[in-house]
């Protein structure tokens, strides 16, 4: 079985427009010069499957009993992490239903359980925070989680703030780094990315973010 590296699914990722560069228009009208979309990665089976094994692998000195994916890129990730590893998944609903259980976390746990969250990507760390809220409401311990990419953007310390324990399989500045090597892209692009990823860094006090610029819309 072939090793998966965190350099050749940066690579990957890049090559199929998970990670774009460019000019790219936010809600505010700001223009970005990178953009995020691992959503693509329900298409592609086997890259998914490395993103999974690379997150399963990032928590291994980690201690749980389920996981649990941010909804709703995440779900499909930890869904193969669950089946490849035989480990027992919940499922957190961003709403409650008006009708039947009237759950916000599916699945068969118990009261105390610890629950390892599983995440695409973090800018403040916010869904993950949510997440977190809803599943110790439901009775589980969450401490703890792995992300495939964080965007550098003060979603580290936010967590850890709020004593959550995150670890990712990489950054920003590493996908750089990779496909600058790689001849993908060029020091220009690389460097107005690190300029807008430094412009944009959005630390969570309390219930208020602060925004280090006014890119506002990068910081959900």
């Amino acid at each position: 079985e072939a090793v998966v590296s965190t350099q050749s699914t940066g690579k990957e990722l890049y090559s199929h427009d998970a990670i774009k560069f460019g000019e790219f228009k936010l809600k505010s009208g700001i223009m970005s010069p990178v953009y995020f979309d691992l959503r693509a990665l329900v298409s592609l089976p086997r890259l998914m499957r490395d993103a999974a094994t690379l997150l399963y692998e990032a928590a291994h000195d980690m201690k749980y009993t389920c996981i649990c994916g941010v909804p709703y890129t995440a779900l499909p990730i930890a869904t193969v992490i669950s089946v490849d590893h035989d480990i027992p998944m919940v499922i957190r609903r961003k709403e409650m239903k008006d009708y039947g259980t009237k759950k916000m976390v599916e699945g068969i746990f118990e009261d105390g359980e610890s629950c390892l969250i599983i995440e695409d990507v973090i800018t403040t760390g916010g869904s993950i925070l949510e997440t977190v809220d809803v599943l110790e409401k439901a009775g589980l311990k969450a401490t703890e989680g792995v992300v495939l990419l964080d965007r550098q953007q003060g979603g580290h310390i936010n967590l850890a703030n709020n004593k959550f324990n995150i670890k990712s399989v990489f950054n920003i500045s590493e996908i750089l780094q990779t496909l600058q090597e790689e001849g993908d892209i060029d020091q220009e692009t690389v460097k107005k990315t690190m300029e807008f990823i430094e412009k944009n860094n959005c630390l969570i006090l309390g219930s208020w973010i602060v925004i280090s610029y006014y890119y506002v819309d990068t910081c959900k």
